[in-house]
């Protein structure tokens, strides 16, 4: 595509058709806005509307289902979070109307968030779009989100919120452009789950001319103004030439016949089908969160059997990551202890599950229940292990549950760096680059202005997935981060000694194809050019110089 404006293209595709601008942010409240007198009444009102904005979102999530519910499922608890209702009361006690109380009760919750470190400070956009929307209840104006438009559009836009991604309506919405968000944004996850072209950390984007007809590729990161006629034919064609090249189905292997099993991640049962439509193997990474989420106490076995079941009698193999709670995914029933100046770094996790051991045995006993009868390979790992001694106690639990293969997340640099001594203790590893990188660099993935450090092409996450690799001595080690859904990255990782891949089910296809053009020696090949590079871009070009099958897939 010609020049024009660039950011990062996290959902491949082309889309071309005139912008649209998301609806204007809901006005501020007056500073000094007062109720009438009756504390009681406004108090109700508030409370009212943050309960009213948790039920759209609900809503919207069982409608979208997918990655969205878990999404939205989540800043329904934001909204119910009974601190802010009861800050919004203290302030309309003191004589605030609702509609200002409800916005400074979120100004004091976003600055906790904004200062407590990265990973919780890429939050801050989601509270601002709850914040909005009880505002608009309060007010009785318009919902911000998606215009209405009688013709397909490009939507552009400062950020997505998660509630207007997830009902994005394919044949209306041909793309999507975004200032903001990360390449592993919450956006972007969505995005990629629906098959629209999206762009994100796009600068300049929202001075676009609402009506400016744009050609958007979701794969290169590429948006251009105007473009012709015959550029949105050449571009669409294209993209017809890479589907139809992506027809193969079977397992994963590489042109000498090097087996890479490819796996889908899912969030519960609603997953499978687009998983086993996409072809997948099996499952690389069964998110529990779903059960667990805006609920006072944990889920009892009978529910989790069930859930667990319609997953595992599905699929072949299947790997199922406990509970991740923590740090942006608080649960009423997991309280942490005392204050955390950066959750991110607190409790989340099996540290979490360690200090409620119960939640963690009863999970573990109603997976092993769960398989049993089935011709399933079950597979669990923990997240956020750091060193021997948690993975030991973690397959120990396991096996004291009657499930024979415990795994471990290695999403800590410190449990790559010493992957040798986790190997001795459990059946498998499974990367999670997306936190890795978060925590190699420092930097939050939910924060646009740091995509350059969550680009997973950085030479330095490549070092640590080859450490983890190599350390694991014949242990299995795949990879369930999104980088695993990139086709070169996927060659590169499959250089660099990682045994399987799991992916968003959409991006199979172009892996399976990828591998399928390449030797396990152009793979390494690939793998050494990654890591000798200095940065994330050279990195990616060469890699991809070494494999000259992307080019004539279109990839």
């Amino acid at each position: 595509m010609p020049d024009g404006l660039r950011g990062l293209g996290v959902s491949p595709g082309v889309g071309a058709g005139p912008v649209r601008l998301i609806a204007g942010a809901v006005p501020e409240p007056p500073v000094g806005d007062r109720h009438q007198g009756d504390a009681d009444a406004e108090t109700a009102r508030a409370v009212g509307a943050l309960e009213a904005v948790a039920a759209d979102l609900e809503d919207r999530g069982a409608k979208a289902g997918g990655e969205a519910r878990d999404v939205l499922s989540a800043q329904a608890m934001m909204a119910r979070d009974p601190g802010l209702a009861e800050l919004a009361g203290q302030k309309i006690t003191e004589g605030s109307s609702a509609p200002r109380a409800v916005h400074e009760a979120f100004g004091v919750f976003r600055g906790l968030l904004a200062g407590a470190g990265d990973y919780l400070a890429g939050r801050v956009a989601d509270l601002d779009d709850i914040r909005d929307r009880a505002v608009a209840e309060l007010l009785g104006l318009p919902m911000p989100g998606v215009p209405e438009s009688d013709e397909p559009f490009v939507l552009v836009a400062r950020d997505l919120a998660p509630a207007d991604t997830a009902l994005l309506d394919p044949a209306k919405v041909v793309a999507f452009v975004t200032e903001e968000g990360g390449p592993t944004s919450h956006t972007a996850i969505l995005a990629r789950s629906m098959g629209v072209p999206a762009v994100v950390a796009c600068p300049g984007c929202t001075g676009l001319a609402e009506g400016t007809v744009v050609l958007v590729d979701g794969g290169s990161g590429q948006v251009r103004p105007d473009p012709s006629g015959e550029e949105i034919v050449r571009a669409h064609a294209a993209v017809a030439a890479r589907s139809a090249a992506l027809t193969a189905t079977g397992p994963g292997a590489t042109a000498d016949g090097h087996a890479v099993p490819l796996l889908a991640n899912v969030g519960g049962p609603r997953d499978v089908a687009a998983a086993l439509a996409h072809g997948a193997e099996g499952v690389g990474l069964f998110r529990t969160e779903f059960l667990f989420l805006d609920r006072t106490a944990p889920p009892g076995e009978e529910e989790q059997v069930a859930a667990y079941r319609a997953v595992l009698e599905a699929f072949p193999y299947v790997v199922v990551r406990t509970l991740d709670a923590g740090a942006d995914k608080p649960l009423a029933f997991l309280p942490v202890t005392g204050e955390e100046p950066n959750p991110a770094l607190g409790e989340r996790g099996l540290r979490m599950l360690r200090r409620h051991p119960e939640v963690l045995e009863g999970q573990l006993r109603a997976l092993a229940g769960a398989a049993r009868d089935l011709p399933v390979e079950l597979l669990v790992m923990a997240p956020m292990v750091a060193d021997a001694g948690e993975a030991r106690d973690f397959a120990a639990a396991c096996r004291a549950a009657g499930i024979g293969r415990a795994g471990v997340m290695i999403e800590i640099p410190a449990a790559a760096l010493r992957a040798r001594d986790l190997a001795a203790e459990v059946d498998f590893f499974s990367l999670g680059t997306n936190d890795l990188a978060q925590y190699a660099f420092a930097a939050d993935r939910q924060v646009g202005a740091l995509s350059r450090l969550q680009d997973p092409w950085q030479p330095a996450l490549l070092d640590l997935v080859a450490l983890t690799a190599e350390g694991a001595a014949g242990t299995p080690c795949g990879v369930c981060g999104e980088a695993a859904g990139d086709p070169a990255l996927a060659c590169v990782l499959t250089g660099l000694g990682v045994t399987s891949l799991s992916m968003s089910p959409p991006a199979l296809p172009a892996v399976r194809a990828a591998l399928a053009a390449h030797t396990t020696d152009q793979c390494r090949r690939a793998a050494t050019a990654a890591r000798a590079a200095h940065d994330a871009d050279t990195a990616r070009q060469g890699a991809r110089a070494e494999l000259p099958g992307l080019s004539a897939l279109g990839l």
